[in-house]
């Protein structure tokens, strides 16, 4: 539609974010890599506890900064909290990048990162993934030039769900310029079991230009609440702090957090059951025939190609929701134990179709 006012050229023509389908009352939603498990008792004792939703909340999320640098040994002023992790990389791209600069990221990835980069009026260049789903950190690299401001690595990668080592990502941070600023997303950190791929955290010390992203909404269940942190050095995470809107993460999704933190081991023995599950899923896959990354998110991804539209409606018929990344593949969450047979009766099915 043509819009009554002059909008940027560039924003009328950005498709808006658009998250995964919803599912019918008796299909699976696994478009959304959101955790199946209810909250924990304690969790909702927190959230009603900060039920006094006619005052504003405290727009510094001391406590809850407070916990997390308890957590990494750290200084709260090395802590910002944001409205889930994809705002907070929203307020690094717009604290560092703007008109005539360049943002350097892998794709296929996390889709939000190409539509942030336009906003902040950026340009975005785009590194291809390596043939098994991976970043391909070398290209990455040699894609930095004067013009560029941002680099967003992503492990393990949405939507692909392969990591990078800490072997690959330390030669990448030793490649490019020290005052280029690096985004590591590890919004899916608690899923990963690879013992070889980095940890974002362990490396911040060496690496002042790095900022670490992670999240509550995935391993500690609370997408709802929004509510995200970065760890860095104090002069980047203020920047940022600038360009946030103000008083965006409620007091709500702050009690939450800091509840889910004090009941961690309860919560991370549900991610070692969602893992568990995910494995045996991928490995039931591979005995049907398809050939999924190693996944090291709560999700798996299917390489459908050009019949990836066509896929995700095989799915969709047998009452499992997946996220369609058309034409190159599918991203499957792994939810509720109840959905596997319907799962993979569907991916036998939909295998059928790819299959040359």
């Amino acid at each position: 539609m043509t819009s009554p006012v002059r909008l940027r050229p560039e924003i009328a023509a950005l498709p808006p974010y658009r998250q995964g389908k919803q599912a019918a009352p008796d299909a699976f939603k696994l478009s959304s890599n959101e955790n199946p498990f209810e909250p924990l008792p304690a969790v909702l004792d927190a959230l009603r506890g900060a039920a006094s939703i006619n005052r504003y909340p405290d727009a510094s999320a001391a406590p809850l900064r407070l916990a997390l640098a308890a957590k990494f040994g750290v200084t709260p002023d090395e802590i910002h909290v944001g409205a889930g992790s994809l705002s907070l990389v929203s307020q690094f791209i717009n604290a560092a990048a703007t008109v005539g600069d360049e943002v350097v990221y892998s794709w296929r990835s996390f889709e939000a990162y190409p539509g942030l980069v336009t906003v902040s009026g950026a340009t975005s260049v785009q590194v291809p993934n390596r043939a098994d789903g991976g970043h391909d950190l070398d290209a990455m690299a040699a894609a930095v030039t004067d013009r560029t401001r941002v680099v967003i690595v992503c492990s393990p990668n949405n939507p692909t769900g392969v990591v990078v080592t800490t072997r690959e990502f330390e030669a990448f941070m030793a490649a490019v310029p020290e005052t280029l600023l690096v985004l590591l997303d590890e919004a899916y950190a608690e899923f990963v079991t690879d013992e070889s791929a980095v940890d974002g955290p362990s490396l911040l010390e060496r690496h002042p230009n790095l900022v670490v992203l992670r999240t509550f909404s995935k391993a500690y269940g609370l997408a709802a609440l929004r509510v995200g942190y970065a760890i860095g050095a104090s002069s980047v995470l203020d920047a940022a702090r600038s360009t946030a809107l103000a008083l965006s993460v409620t007091e709500q999704g702050q009690a939450a957090a800091v509840a889910s933190l004090e009941h961690a081991d309860e919560l991370l023995a549900r991610v070692d059951r969602i893992v568990l599950l995910r494995d045996q899923v991928r490995q039931a896959l591979v005995d049907q025939g398809w050939q999924p990354p190693v996944a090291q998110g709560n999700f798996i991804w299917l390489d459908t190609g050009e019949h990836t539209a066509a896929a995700a409606e095989v799915f969709a018929d047998h009452g499992i929701v997946v996220r369609p990344f058309a034409p190159e593949g599918i991203r499957i969450t792994i939810g509720e134990p109840s959905s596997v047979d319907k799962l993979l009766h569907a991916a036998q099915q939909a295998l059928r179709i790819t299959s040359p």
